[in-house]
């Protein structure tokens, strides 16, 4: 019997060590409809440094052990992965649709921008943001701005406003042309149309227009990755708090050379209550769509079209002096894309796009329309445009150099209507017109080039520097603004220099990045051209500045990830310092010009100060309990700080933190999620600025599908009715019903169904 048994435990060991013993494995990659060839595929046994390039005829050899796994990746080509079951293989790639939308490639060292981040909803959406703004809510640095329901924005860290660059599909814009921001982007694009956003935490990349703070690129559905055939969708959802109704389709046509996509969206919400029961003025209507048109000539062109229009209407601002009757827009734009076209020439790409809105405010649903009426027409134009080509000398090096432009024009008046009483009698009206963009404009054209060239198989250098030829002028001045400035404003030429370099170490299952940047930001035409307009959260007139100096930042941060069998935790750590940054300031030799008998009596004007800094820090920690269930968590903060003044910069969101458990099966998902955000008591004095308070929210969502291709999904948001606001929120304005904070809103039951075709 023990010879026996020795004589099983021989073969068993002889076996596995047959099984695991290392041989010369040989392969040939080839193209899986063509079968030709594929050179320079890269091999590597997963959760191994051994890698192996496959030659001009394909073929390559690689000492591994049967049942390992092979990693396969190529530019051109989808990657792949198979595991060895004999000495032989042949592996058939299928090629990879050319994308014009995405900035980041996640599978690709030589293509990966440094400190970046891809954010996809992994778990079926159940909700409709009001705003595209509302995606950001869960992300880790990210707050968000509230001035009503509608108009809201992302801030990231302690940059705003032009200090992000805010595109979509990578690189178009639509520029606001509300003074207030009333209309950012995030107001013209269909929430549910984005399909990821990706975010560059810092001026770490040259290639996407001016990087001062950082990169946001919201990326709409892409048909081109679609199977050949219709498909399309229809959806319609529900809220409890503020009836508010939403519905959407979308259809698209796809073969080998030609696909056609069209969205669209109508959506109309009322006011909501916050978790006391206070009603807070925030309803208005939407109607969007969007139209996608490609072709591909060869396997290695692609041509885009692409046309989107907004149009919101009886638009509340609970947090301005005016609401929005209509608010339209419409963006256009044109993509082509060659790759491939020679050893040294890895592609060709050229964007161009067309953007205008169409923006009117008014008081007339305010109380201060019985002594003044007041309407405002203004009007924004954007166009502009990049062109790229990507060198190759070699396997290991990637350049990139290019051009790009972007031209905004703004125009538009405030007609004012004032009442003068005379006794009990209405005598004659008296009419102003007030500039509000005194018809100005702001050019940028750069130039840029960028390396990436790697080390060895783990190590990646990236270096790239960047020229911005910017002019600014002002066409139709207002009298008291120009002999505030001595009878004359010239127009404005800089040459801003940008550049940044870092350094990555990447393997299987580890990242760490080191990355340096300087980003410069010329001033925008609010801080250059505004004339006594109230564009803050206080209750000053701002005054701009045509003579102020760009903001530079020199950012540095370090980050790392790791994933284990069932764990993946990560964290950045980063430190800003901004020279000539830009602020408002009270200027007492200006007195204020509209009502100047209210209170303050003296105007802000935008100046440069010495310094700002900000430092901080983004941490996460996900558990896979198993394949179905999973735990998030994060936590986020920023410290800013004015220099000069030894005082807090505004704006900046507090200690921020999620957590949420995740179930998902293919039929059936559920998910919890809590949000915990602390006190924000480091202000701004000279922003009068207040604290605001600490808060937590719960929320829970379900979906299943019960027949093939339809989807239903609920949720509870804000379980508990909790009454807050977010500290980046505006307080009411012109309001007789309502003072202090916007509240977000309490508690709200939705539904949200869906079929796919």
């Amino acid at each position: 019997m023990k010879t026996y048994f020795l004589m099983i435990l021989f073969l068993v060991s002889s076996t596995n060590t047959l099984w695991c013993q290392q041989t010369i494995i040989k392969g040939k990659v080839v193209e899986a409809m063509s079968n030709k060839p594929i050179e320079n595929a890269s091999i590597q046994i997963k959760k191994s440094n051994e890698i192996v390039n496959s030659d001009s005829d394909g073929n390559f050899t690689i000492n591994a052990a049967i049942g390992d796994v092979l990693i396969i990746r190529h530019l051109s080509f989808e990657s792949k992965e198979i595991r060895i079951e004999t000495s032989k293989l042949s592996i058939a790639l299928d090629v990879k649709h050319i994308n014009l939308e995405n900035i980041i490639v996640e599978a690709d060292v030589l293509k990966d921008l440094s400190q970046s981040k891809v954010v996809v909803d992994h778990v079926k959406s159940t909700t409709q943001p009001r705003n595209v703004s509302d995606l950001f809510r869960d992300i880790p640095g990210f707050g968000i701005q509230k001035r009503g329901a509608y108009a809201s924005e992302p801030f990231f860290r302690a940059f705003k406003y032009e200090q992000l660059n805010i595109q979509l599909d990578g690189g178009m814009k639509i520029l606001n042309a509300c003074p207030n921001r009333m209309d950012p982007i995030t107001t013209h694009i269909i929430s549910d149309e984005i399909e990821r956003i990706e975010v560059v935490k810092g001026p770490y990349t040259m290639r996407f227009g001016p990087n001062f703070g950082g990169i946001v690129n919201l990326v709409s559905r892409n048909p081109n990755t679609l199977a050949n055939g219709i498909h399309g969708d229809v959806e319609a959802g529900y809220e409890t708090n503020g009836d508010n109704l939403s519905t959407r389709g979308s259809i698209s046509y796809k073969t080998d050379q030609f696909d056609i996509s069209l969205n669209g969206e109508y959506r109309d919400y009322g006011d909501y209550e916050d978790g006391e029961g206070t009603v807070v003025p925030s309803s208005f209507k939407s109607t969007d769509y969007s139209v996608k048109l490609g072709y591909n000539p060869t396997e290695k062109q692609r041509i885009q079209l692409s046309w989107r229009q907004s149009f919101g209407s009886d638009i509340k601002h609970a947090g301005l002096p005016m609401d929005s009757p209509y608010d339209d827009s419409f963006l256009a734009g044109l993509d082509y894309k060659v790759t491939d076209i020679s050893d040294l020439i890895s592609s060709f790409s050229f964007k161009g796009f067309y953007s205008e809105v169409d923006h009117l405010m008014t008081n007339e649903n305010r109380p201060s329309y019985k002594v003044t009426e007041a309407a405002s027409n203004v009007f924004s134009t954007t166009y502009g445009g990049k062109t790229e080509l990507v060198l190759t000398p070699n396997d290991n090096l990637f350049i990139y150099t290019g051009l790009d432009a972007n031209l905004i024009g703004r125009e538009g008046d405030r007609e004012r209507t004032v009442k003068i009483m005379n006794g009990n009698t209405l005598a004659t009206p008296k009419l102003f017109t007030d500039k509000i963009w005194q018809d100005s404009k702001l050019n940028d054209f750069g130039v840029f080039v960028e390396g990436k060239y790697r080390l060895t198989n783990l190590f990646t250098l990236t270096a790239g520097l960047r020229s911005d030829f910017v002019n600014a002028s002002i066409n139709d001045a207002e009298l008291d603004f120009l002999q505030l400035y001595g009878g004359e404003i010239d127009d404005t030429n800089e040459t801003n220099i940008s550049g940044t370099v870092s350094l990555k170490y990447k393997s299987e299952d580890t990242q760490v990045q080191i990355a340096l940047g300087r980003g410069v930001r010329t001033a925008s035409m609010i801080e250059r051209f505004v004339n006594h307009f109230s564009v803050g959260v206080d209750p000053y007139e701002y005054v701009g500045n045509p003579n102020l100096d760009p903001e530079i930042n020199n950012q540095i941060e370090v980050s790392f990830n790791k994933r284990f069998d069932q764990i993946e935790v990560g964290a950045s750590v980063f430190y800003s310092l901004i020279i000539d940054y830009i602020v408002p300031v009270v200027d007492e030799n200006i007195s204020r010009k509209f009502m100047p008998s209210a209170q303050p009596t003296f105007a802000k004007r935008f100046i440069n100060i010495d310094e700002a800094s900000q430092s901080g820090f983004e941490f996460y920690f996900n558990y896979e309990i198993n394949k179905d269930f999973k735990f998030t968590t994060d936590i986020s903060y920023t410290y800013a700080q004015n220099e000069e003044y030894d005082e807090p910069l505004p704006q900046i969101t507090p200690l921020t933190a999620h957590a949420g458990l995740q179930y998902e099966k293919e039929q059936f998902w559920t998910r919890l999620n809590s949000r915990f955000v602390a006190a924000q008591n480091r202000t701004s004095k000279s922003f009068m600025e207040t604290a605001s308070n600490d808060f937590a929210t719960f929320d829970f969502s379900i979906g299943f599908v019960p027949i093939k291709n339809l989807t239903v999904g609920a949720s509870v948001l804000n379980i508990f009715d909790t009454t807050y606001y977010e500290h980046l929120n505006f307080s009411y304005q012109n309001s007789d019903l309502l003072s202090g904070r916007i509240f977000e809103p309490g508690r709200n039951f939705t539904v949200k169904v869906n079929y796919k075709f």
